[in-house]
């Protein structure tokens, strides 16, 4: 508050303005010993601490602003290869509320398989069937043979009667993420210089403003990099541009304002705001770097593929609400949201209309366009800027240190595999994570659901793509791969439902010990985490009698239930007394027998009564559920007795 505002509030006069100190003693407090570190700071993955307070950032410094406040622009992608059924997606699509259409020619890794299949004029012109060029705002997705999309699109223009300087098409040239995604770049990169310095004369001598070329932050993000890792890889590739239409003679400050970014908002609200609002304040160092006087870069934002789950696939809707609002406060000029069944296939109109609908809500009801920059002035946010600048910074000077013989910057860190390693190392870490649930996935990590209803798709995933034959390419590299985090469960989320499909889905039978008060947490737990692999754990009222368990009644239940997997799950008291004597009958049973929570000081005696494997949060879900889904779906018993 200001002081104007204070003084309007004399009352508040009568209470103490309390301090850091004072909230840091009430803090302790609540803690009771615990390590504050450990319960109430965290950290991105880059190591960013995000504190559980901050006091309010201080007045003046730069703002990241765009250049034009107001609405952003809705953007949809048309990418259904059928002609027909694209122009009416299209039209859709804007009938609808978008303003912005993302054409994703056969080839684009946006596409995923699918695409525009349109290879001349007439063919584009029909795709663009009753699409008012004029009124729209167009822009291409990144693709091999993106110089031939840019002058395919110009000649529609021409072929319309349309004056270029009146349309806003963002042209979408990318090389340098062709080659980061497909391993290969066809020419040198100074023939690639003349190649796309000569598209840019062709379409500005049209009349064409631009831009011509973007450097998108998909290719990194999709290969596992952090926030600070995909503002270091745009940086070095707009910079790359720079120097390459610079040494064609193009002025720097045309160079500038032909480029644009995409970048990726993510479903971490502060993390997605600081990550768009430090990609403007970087850029801008850029430029005053160059001497130029900084202009804001266009940034179109894109919700994140990687977030996207196949299993539970409404929460997606979650996801994507969450990334579309962080990208409007966090400043884009216009966002595109993944629809919620895309991980499954082209999606169809209902998929495409909701991923509409959630931006036209942040728009027309959340008013979130209203302000210009609503983040500024809040502490976290700020801080989280100002850190993301830092790291993304240091993250773009390392890339511009690589080289590969005569290729430097990002080419020669592909070159020399030097993104690789660094995105693996990211990869590696974050799997870890996933696996074992420290980063849960809401529908498929955790709290899956077993009898979800399928949803509908225009057309399944395609067949994987054969790879390129790269023999005669001038440059080569690793190419980056594209994952979602969600993989590695919704393969064995498919494993159980082929077992299912060829008989009876795999099931581990939940041995509750002691009374439902007792056991109900740990079996919550199980059966929770035994979904997640797709193995159904029902668990009933439990096997109690007189505050003991009758393990006759375990026992018999176990062998009805036809499973060859049982868990223990109860309290630790009831460990204590009855786990031993109930793994030892389970064993007897034909079970191979594990037991829920850590073994402690009874793992030994727990083991030689037949216990072979412990279930607890932090163990590594992706490998406990293999065993389990091994042992559930094995032919032959594994039984000892």
């Amino acid at each position: 508050m200001t002081s104007t505002v204070l003084a309007d509030l004399p009352f508040m006069d009568a209470f103490a303005t309390p301090g850091e100190a004072q909230w840091r003693a009430a803090v302790d407090k609540v803690l009771k010993g615990a390590d504050f570190e450990k319960k109430l700071v965290g950290r991105t993955a880059d190591g960013v601490r995000i504190e559980p307070l901050y006091e309010a950032a201080a007045e003046g410094g730069a703002r990241p602003l765009r250049a034009e406040a107001g609405r952003w622009r809705v953007a949809a992608r048309i990418d259904h290869p059928d002609t027909a059924e694209a122009a009416r997606l299209a039209l859709a699509e804007l009938e609808g509320g978008a303003d912005s259409l993302s054409l994703s020619f056969a080839g684009a890794p946006p596409a995923r398989g699918f695409g525009l299949n349109a290879t001349s004029v007439d063919a584009l012109d029909a795709t663009l069937d009753g699409v008012m060029l004029d009124l729209v705002r167009l822009r291409l997705d990144p693709a091999p043979g993106g110089r031939k999309h840019a002058l395919l699109l110009a000649d529609l223009v021409d072929k319309r009667g349309h004056a270029p300087s009146s349309l806003q098409i963002d042209f979408g040239m990318e090389p340098i993420g062709v080659l980061a995604s497909s391993g290969a770049l066809a020419v040198p990169l100074s023939e690639l210089g003349k190649r796309i310095t000569e598209t840019i004369g062709n379409l500005k001598a049209r009349g064409f403003t631009g831009p011509f070329l973007t450097a998108d932050g998909r290719t990194w993000h999709e290969a596992g990099a952090t926030e600070a890792q995909e503002l270091g890889a745009v940086l070095a590739t707009a910079v790359t541009y720079l120097r390459l239409l610079e040494a064609q003679g193009i002025p720097l400050a045309e160079a500038r304002d032909a480029i644009s970014f995409t970048l990726v908002a993510d479903a971490d609200e502060f993390v997605t705001v600081a990550k768009l609002r430090a990609a403007r304040l970087l850029w801008d160092r850029v430029q005053r770097a160059c001497g130029l006087e900084p202009k804001p870069v266009f940034i179109h934002a894109e919700t994140a593929w990687r977030s996207l789950t196949r299993r539970d696939p409404w929460v997606n809707l979650l996801r994507g609400t969450i990334a579309a609002f962080s990208a409007g406060v966090g400043g884009a000029d216009s966002i595109g949201v993944q629809p919620f069944t895309a991980a499954l296939g082209l999606p169809d109109g209902f998929a495409r209309r909701i991923a509409r609908n959630t931006q036209l809500i942040l728009l027309e009801e959340a008013n979130l366009w209203r302000v210009a920059d609503p983040a500024a002035g809040a502490g976290g946010f700020e801080a989280l800027t100002q850190a993301l600048c830092e790291q993304g910074w240091r993250k773009f000077q390392d890339l511009e240190a690589e080289s590969s013989g005569d290729l430097t910057g990002i080419v020669g860190a592909l070159a020399n595999g030097h993104i690789q390693k660094g995105l693996a190392r990211e990869r590696d870490a974050r799997a870890k994570a996933i696996a074992t649930r420290r980063e849960p996935i809401t529908g498929t990590s955790e709290f899956p659901n077993l009898s979800e209803a399928p949803v509908a798709v225009l057309a399944p995933p395609p067949a994987a793509a054969p790879s390129k034959d790269a023999s005669g390419d001038a440059i080569i590299v690793e190419a980056l791969p594209s994952i979602r985090l969600a993989e590695p469960f919704e393969a064995l989320r498919a494993s159980a439902d082929i077992a299912e499909a060829a008989g009876e889905r795999p099931k581990t039978f939940l041995a509750t010990l002691g009374p439902i008060a007792g056991f109900t947490a740990r079996a919550g737990f199980a059966r929770n985490l035994f979904e997640a692999g797709g193995i159904a754990a029902p668990s009933g009222d439990g096997f109690a009698k007189t505050g003991t368990t009758n393990l006759d009644a375990l026992v018999a239940a176990f062998r009805a239930s036809g499973a060859k997997l049982a868990c223990l799950c109860g309290s630790d008291e009831a460990y204590v007394a009855e786990a031993i004597p109930a793994a030892m009958a389970l064993t007897a049973a034909g079970a191979t027998v594990w037991l829920a929570g850590r073994p402690g000081e009874q793992e030994t005696a727990l083991r030689e009564a037949g216990v072979t494997n412990f279930i607890f949060a932090g163990c590594d879900a992706i490998a406990v559920l293999q065993d389990a889904l091994a042992i559930a779906i094995s032919p032959v018993s594994t039984s000892k007795g």
